[in-house]
């Protein structure tokens, strides 16, 4: 199929996806590679690194804050869409058709199965060679409100990294003549880069989700699936450890 954003000029396709990775997960990654680097100088191992922190003592600033951060992924994940449809390429066209329960709804909860699981072996693994911080999923009170919250925010994750990452990169690294092959090592590579400040392992971790995203997402051409993965494997971590901490000695 061909879009209008096609006959757009290159130069103006390469600076829009400069923008939105500067304004998103491009920043990202180098602020984590930045803090990766702090954690090795400190001893990686010995760093405790809190993905869903407390950020603030008053507990309704808290949440009023934890709101804000998931609103800005909501953003980020909306801000590619729009740009994409301003070039005349909807949601559809990447797989953002009408959810389906066989393949967004049932791919969605075997993704999580594939990645999660493995995931956390490695993330194990690299906790005992020292290539891993230990991973503090939340460090939230128990407030009436963590666990919606915690919810909101792992969905709100996968919304703005399968979105951007997946549906917006991909669809404009091809229209600008990247090869297939070139698009999905950068795609994945992106994506592990941003995770770096966890460690060695949660980089090199996902760097393989995003080839088996990238994979799933140009078979199927559908976006849900992957959505729904990453909400429901962020889901359980943060969820999870909410729940247990305190209750099982080996929980940082």
């Amino acid at each position: 199929m061909t879009h209008p954003a096609a006959d757009l000029p290159r130069r103006t396709l390469r600076l829009e996806v400069v923008i939105v990775l500067a304004v998103t997960f491009g920043i990202s990654a180098v602020t984590s590679v930045l803090q990766l680097v702090d954690s090795v100088l400190r001893i990686l191992s010995k760093q405790k690194i809190p993905l869903i922190p407390r950020r603030s003592y008053f507990d309704l600033v808290d949440l009023g804050l934890n709101l804000a951060s998931i609103a800005e992924l909501l953003a980020w994940g909306a801000l590619g869409l729009y740009l994409l449809a301003r070039s005349g390429i909807g949601p559809r066209d990447i797989g953002l058709a009408r959810p389906r329960w066989r393949p967004d709804v049932l791919g969605g909860i075997g993704l999580a199965l594939l990645i999660g699981i493995p995931g956390l072996g490695l993330y194990l693994l690299a906790r005992i060679v020292g290539l891993s911080a230990a991973v503090v999923p939340t460090t939230l009170t128990d407030t009436w409100w963590r666990i919606p919250v915690l919810i909101l925010a792992a969905f709100a994750n996968g919304w703005a990294e399968e979105v951007i990452v997946v549906g917006y990169l991909m669809t404009r690294l091809r229209q600008l003549g990247v090869g297939s092959t070139r698009t999905l090592v950068f795609s994945s590579a992106l994506r592990g880069a941003y995770h770096l400040y966890q460690g060695f392992g949660a980089g090199l971790g996902n760097f393989v989700m995003g080839v088996v995203f990238g994979i799933v997402w140009r078979r199927s051409g559908r976006l849900w699936p992957l959505i729904l993965a990453h909400g429901l494997i962020d889901t359980v971590a943060f969820v999870g450890y909410a729940l247990l901490a305190g209750h099982l000695g080996w929980l940082p």
